[in-house]
């Protein structure tokens, strides 16, 4: 069955580590477990990247994690089955973020509960202005990296499709969407495969960004969830 959603950076799944977009800035350390959904996707012992739950390689995914040190009571650990990234990604093209999102299930149902829980994916895109939730376990420094034990949140809000052009001319494509604020809040290395939460519903996934990350004209961009919604929904239909 299709318990997990993992958007990942799909250049970081690779192997690619760099500091294009993947932390969270100017952020804090969020309230335990008030996200949920947040995922984090393991190689043995090291963190490779966020996800998000929403319904062949060793592989892990934590859920239920909040410090990754210590063990939460809520924390379960499943390694995955199977990966399908979007049909359209260019594996060869690094520059290249289109189409930037994965599929994994799951080898066994997740349990859930009130600290481990799907979250609902967006079907209508969110509009500039709307206030939202980022999270990872990301560096929350840039150039420099300072990885947090614990999960960092920050407030970022929706930036119009012409601001986020103006920031990366000729990068932008439709299936994308910025956000920041004016204080550099970001997410950056580490973070990629992450949720953007606007009003408890999935809007994106944490994708790329500036190098060095938290800059306030070069907000953070995201896969957007609205896009690849009927996508994510019929790959998820035909395997349960």
């Amino acid at each position: 069955m299709w318990t997990v959603l993992l958007l990942l950076l799909l250049a970081s799944w690779a192997g690619h580590t760099e500091a294009q977009g993947n932390k969270v800035l100017q952020g804090q350390e969020c309230e335990p477990h008030s996200q949920p959904w947040q995922t984090a996707l393991f190689q043995g012992e090291r963190l490779l990247c966020g996800g998000v739950l929403v319904g062949s390689r060793k592989y892990t995914v934590r859920l239920g994690d909040h410090s990754l040190q210590s063990k939460d009571e809520p924390e379960q650990e499943i390694s995955v089955a199977q990966s399908i990234q979007y049909p359209c990604y260019n594996n060869s093209n690094n520059e290249d973020h289109s189409h930037d999102l994965m599929l994994i299930r799951l080898r066994k149902q997740a349990s859930l509960g009130p600290k481990v829980k799907p979250i609902d994916l967006a079907e209508h895109c969110a509009k500039a202005g709307q206030k939202c939730t980022i999270s990872g376990w990301g560096t929350v420094s840039s150039p420099r990296e300072n990885f947090p034990d614990t999960l960092n949140c920050a407030e970022v809000e929706i930036f119009s499709l012409k601001k986020c052009e103006k920031a990366y001319p000729g990068q932008v494509t439709a299936g994308m969407i910025c956000a920041g604020n004016s204080n550099g809040a970001d997410t950056c290395q580490g973070d990629s495969g992450g949720p953007l939460v606007c009003d408890g519903i999935l809007q994106g996934i944490t994708s790329w960004g500036s190098d060095p990350c938290g800059k306030p004209d070069k907000p953070g961009v995201y896969t957007s969830i609205c896009r690849y919604h009927k996508w994510i929904k019929k790959t998820m239909g035909n395997r349960v």
